[in-house]
């Protein structure tokens, strides 16, 4: 934050609400959703999380969809998920 009057900067903590991102299915799995913004992106048609089975292969999870992203294979559905983004925030006549 910056002052005003004298241009001076202050550091301030202010708490903020995180959505979840992975979850406990009913099963006892662990799910994690993959976003862009505020939208999941739909991995596959209906299906926009991963079942990971457990916390310990959740970072295994993560680093797939990480090098899915890399190789261009989820391109499609995260240009999807932005043109919603971006068509939330077109002007209104």
């Amino acid at each position: 934050m910056q002052h005003s009057e004298t241009g001076e900067r202050k550091q301030i903590e202010i708490a903020t609400r995180v959505k979840p991102w992975w979850w406990k299915s009913p099963t006892g799995k662990v799910v994690v959703a993959v976003r862009y913004g505020a939208a999941r992106i739909e991995l596959a048609k209906g299906k926009n999380a991963i079942e990971v089975g457990s916390m310990g292969d959740l970072v295994a999870a993560l680093e797939a969809v990480k090098e899915a992203v890399a190789a261009g294979e989820l391109d499609s559905q995260i240009e999807q998920a932005s043109g919603a983004l971006r068509a939330g925030f077109a002007k209104k006549k």
